[in-house]
């Protein structure tokens, strides 16, 4: 039983370290992009029109979800209320059972 227990939490944690990964490549990836359609943009009408900024706004809206997704931010339900939902729900059952 504790071999099962340290190999669940390798692999939450190897899923983790995934997703974390992922998460910065993305953000990298926005930076870089960003900047260049920055640069162009500055290039061909010198900020008459900042149109990159369209570019930027959407793609970054994704990648704030992702980040509230990954970090565990939820404003909305607190830091771990999903893990002691899990964990109600899954006693209340157990209290079901014995009844039954």
């Amino acid at each position: 039983m504790e071999n099962f227990n340290k190999e669940t939490k390798y692999l939450r944690a190897k899923e983790r370290v995934e997703k974390l990964k992922k998460f910065y490549g993305n953000l990298l990836s926005y930076v870089l992009v960003i900047a260049l359609l920055a640069g162009i943009n500055y290039w061909t009408n010198e900020w008459r029109y900042m149109w990159f900024l369209w570019a930027a706004f959407g793609w970054g809206i994704g990648i704030v979800f992702q980040a509230i997704q990954i970090f565990k931010i939820n404003p909305f339900f607190g830091r771990d209320w999903e893990e002691r939902k899990i964990k109600e729900i899954m006693r209340d059952e157990e209290q079901q059972n014995r009844w039954e």
